[in-house]
């Protein structure tokens, strides 16, 4: 069956535009329906973020703060105590070798919480000025597939030096690396694996990025429990090595994106591009290209006006329509990656085992896959996105209350997980259809930065939310419910075209503004 069988996900089969035929139907067009061979290579393109997972939560576990215990030299020492910090030297010791986490084998644990928090500090820092410094590249000069290799193969090295870090200031400089490196890889893998497949399983490639990194997440309490009594090294080294032969991988078997080529100018290499995906379709082009030269024709001045690495940026600003959605997706995005990357830091506070806890929060994510696949394929995405985020803050707020180490706390920190999982999936694939092809791995990119922005903010209310929960469950329920009420801001994108170029893309805003507008019109005179 034809990928144009069956309403996609991204974007709508129809022709509204007489005048010249979209970059979306055309290829389409030339490929046919999506092979097996095609769907599987995109698969293989969505693994990426199972790496990108590993990256953004190892250190729950190489920084955690072991368990100690008396060791009987001094009548002063006490299991209640609070800290060992006051403790004369030899009067406690780590349960565990030193070697497993960085703060026992660094000495770190006295040494006050700047100094313990600077690590995942500096790599949140890294991933904000990554996002913003390289948000744009994908989309001007180095094009999805370049800027995928280049920041995979970025980070995988900085996890590999980082194994060999001598001491915490060395560490906290190759995190920040890791973390800029790591900014774009999950916004280039998801815009490129869209854009490889036919409009039918667009879906399923962008549900499946998010299922890869649920495994990625789960695979981190598995490694660590087979070397919690080594040394936390091991977890950099078995994490970024084999990261570094999927970049080998990618670089044979994935193509450029043939709607970035296009958009770009560069027709000859998009053809070529548009012959391969449709060998592997089982299909072959005997027509001519001149659906495609149509189609184009209109991009070129877009794609050769492109004089900067900021130009896409600047297009946005200077279009307020392009400017509002932006400003509200972001919005959005910053109270969910504050709940997004807060939970699993907050696990500790639970009153549970970290391996477990880790886990659970872990598989919460499986059934948010899935639940992001249903309400993207059968529900508005403005409506869901609200009814997720006010969900995920109640269910944090009900955290409060709860007594702590009770399984209700345990199970109310799940559901709001679970939800902020899905409200996180659905806010990415909602940014991809807000923005067309010439600014759309930016937008995306941005929106990346404000979920990542949240979560700078969430380690020092976690560290808070030790002494009181209100500081942790009580702000990110509170942030999540109110923030994601911003989204009513937003346009519905369920069955609309993906547009190619701001221009067209404007030409649609004015439209649905218009309907809007005689809608009204007609209501009132009835």
């Amino acid at each position: 069956m034809g990928d144009t069988a069956t309403a996609p996900l991204l974007t709508s089969h129809k022709a509204k535009l007489a005048k010249a035929p979209s970059i979306d139907d055309t290829i389409e067009t030339y490929i046919g329906a999506t092979g097996a061979m095609q769907l599987l290579k995109a698969f293989l393109l969505a693994f990426a973020w199972a790496f990108d997972a590993q990256q953004v939560f190892i250190s729950v576990f190489t920084d955690a703060e072991p368990r100690w215990h008396c060791t009987g030299g001094d009548e002063s020492c006490s299991p209640a105590a609070a800290s060992p910090c006051a403790l004369p030297p030899g009067a406690w010791a780590w349960d565990g070798p030193a070697e497993t986490s960085v703060v026992s084998e660094w000495a770190l644990k006295c040494a006050g919480p700047a100094l313990v928090s600077l690590p995942a500090s500096s790599f949140f820092a890294g991933c904000l000025a990554g996002g913003f410094l390289l948000t744009t590249l994908a989309d001007s000069v180095l094009g999805r597939k370049k800027m995928l290799l280049v920041s995979m193969a970025s980070m995988s090295v900085a996890g590999v030096l980082t194994a060999f870090a001598p001491n915490v200031w060395a560490y906290a400089a190759l995190r920040f690396v890791c973390g800029f490196a790591r900014s774009i890889v999950g916004t280039c893998t998801l815009v490129l694996s869209t854009e490889l497949v036919g409009k039918r399983w667009r879906d399923t490639v962008s549900v499946a990025g998010f299922f890869f990194f649920t495994v990625g997440f789960l695979s981190l309490p598995a490694l660590a429990y087979a070397f919690r009594e080594a040394s936390w090294r091991n977890l950099y080294l078995w994490t970024s090595v084999p990261s570094l032969c999927y970049c080998v991988l990618l670089f044979f078997l994935v193509q450029e994106s043939p709607r970035w080529l296009l958009v770009r100018g560069r027709k000859q290499d998009a053809i070529d591009t548009l012959r391969q995906i449709a060998t592997l379709n089982g299909s072959s082009i005997t027509s001519s290209f001149s659906l495609l030269h149509a189609c184009t024709m209109n991009e070129d001045a877009e794609a050769s006006s492109a004089g900067g690495v900021f130009a896409t940026l600047q297009a946005m600003w200077e279009r307020p329509w392009a400017f509002r959605r932006l400003a509200a997706i972001m919005t959005v995005g910053f109270g969910v990656g504050m709940a997004y990357y807060g939970m699993p830091l907050n696990v500790g506070n639970l009153g549970s085992n970290l391996y477990l806890s880790v886990t659970y929060n872990a598989l919460a994510e499986l059934p948010a896959s899935i639940l992001a696949w249903l309400l993207i394929g059968r529900i508005n995405r403005r409506s869901s996105l609200v009814l997720l985020t006010l969900v995920a803050g109640a269910f944090s707020l009900a955290c409060i209350v709860i007594p702590e180490g009770s399984a209700a706390r345990m199970a109310s920190e799940i559901v709001s997980f679970s939800a902020t999982c899905t409200a996180f999936n659905v806010t990415l694939i909602y940014s991809i259809e807000l923005f067309p092809t010439a600014v759309r791995n930016s937008a995306v990119g941005l929106v990346r930065q404000a979920l990542v922005l949240g979560g700078v903010a969430a380690p020092v209310l976690v560290a808070l939310g030790r002494e009181r929960s209100f500081w942790s469950f009580g702000v990110f329920g509170l942030t999540i419910g109110c923030l994601g009420l911003f989204a009513v801001c937003l346009p519905e994108t369920r069955g609309r075209s993906m547009s190619d170029t701001m221009e067209e893309e404007e030409h649609k805003e004015k439209e649905t503004t218009a309907a809007a507008i005689d809608t009204n019109s007609n209501s009132d005179l009835v």
